[in-house]
């Protein structure tokens, strides 16, 4: 009996035991599984990528366009006017050594010759036609600065002396802040205080209300043209940097600037040389572009806000 009573012990102590053995096991095997299927994010990388070779092969079909050097005037409004009511027209006019340049866009692709108009500091607008009226309608009483330079139909913009012309004018009775700034062909060039429903779709989206009182002409100033608006298909990678830079020169120019870019906040990276720089690895989804102007004190050159600029665009692949 006391032989019985021992066996029947032991065989407790030993049930027990792998009781708690695989009890252990299950334990352990649960947590490498909740480690293992952890997936960081992905991490985007983007390096700088020589011009795309379709952009080449475009360039190679303009001949000389991209040698020429338009001039722009603008005509109206004229420097300093003040205008009465709302709407505000704009006319330009384009000259020089052009080459066959000349704003107008191809039915077949939407695509062409362009020139960028911007209100403000808010993103441009594309003038395609230049015979035909560029009105703003529903502009916001006070005092505006108006930016214009022509563009290649892949938004490249010309660089060379009198491409670039600003004005500024002084609005009195403006429009309502309730509605946003259109072009007379119902383009958004600023949303003002209203919910962001421009009334046609566009480049650029959800912009905040901006002025241009206190820009100073003589100044450096840089004016941020691309990346803007959605990129999708052959057009989301590479995506194109490009800006317009006024009384100032680069340090690969000979002169003591430097133009910074920060991606998402991401590292900040320098551009050193005034051209274009074309940036590959994009991911889906929206981004953040915001372009500075340094001094040779590396710090942002203030003038009126204009030289600090961030803009939001969307990468669909």
């Amino acid at each position: 009996m006391k032989k019985l009573s021992k066996c029947y012990t032991v065989f407790i102590v030993i049930t027990l035991g792998l009781f708690l053995f695989a009890a252990c096991s299950s334990g352990n095997d649960n947590y490498a599984t909740a480690t293992t299927t952890v997936t960081p994010p992905p991490h985007q990388t983007l390096t700088v990528v020589p011009r795309p070779q379709s952009i080449l092969d475009l360039m190679k079909q303009r001949g000389e366009q991209d040698q020429a050097k338009p001039v722009l005037k603008i005509v109206t409004p004229a420097k300093d006017a003040v205008i009465n009511g709302s709407t505000v027209a704009v006319k330009l006019d384009l000259s020089g050594d052009l080459k066959g340049y000349m704003p107008h866009k191809d039915p077949a692709t939407g695509k062409g010759n362009h020139i960028h108009v911007i209100l403000d500091n808010q993103p441009y607008e594309a003038y395609y036609e230049l015979g035909q009226p560029f009105e703003l309608r529903n502009v916001m009483a006070g005092k505006h600065t108006l930016r214009v330079f022509p563009s290649r139909p892949w938004h490249e913009s010309y660089k060379n002396d009198g491409a670039f012309q600003m004005v500024s004018f002084t609005v009195k009775g403006g429009g309502d802040a309730a509605k946003p700034t259109t072009t007379n062909t119902g383009q958004t060039m600023a949303n003002n205080n209203a919910s962001p429903t421009p009334t046609t779709p566009r480049e650029g989206k959800d912009m905040a209300p901006s002025t241009g009182g206190a820009v100073d002409a003589t100044k450096p100033l840089l004016t941020y043209s691309r990346p803007k608006g959605e990129y999708k298909g052959a057009d989301a990678d590479p995506i194109m940097i490009d800006f317009w830079l006024a009384n100032a020169k680069l340090k690969g120019d000979r002169g003591e600037y430097r133009v910074r870019y920060i991606i998402d906040d991401d590292e900040p990276r320098f551009i050193d040389k005034w051209e274009p720089i074309w940036l590959s690895g994009w991911l889906s989804g929206k981004h953040s572009v915001r372009l500075e102007l340094l001094g040779k004190d590396e710090m942002p050159v203030e003038n009126g806000g204009y030289n600090t600029t961030t803009r939001e665009i969307t990468v669909v692949k």
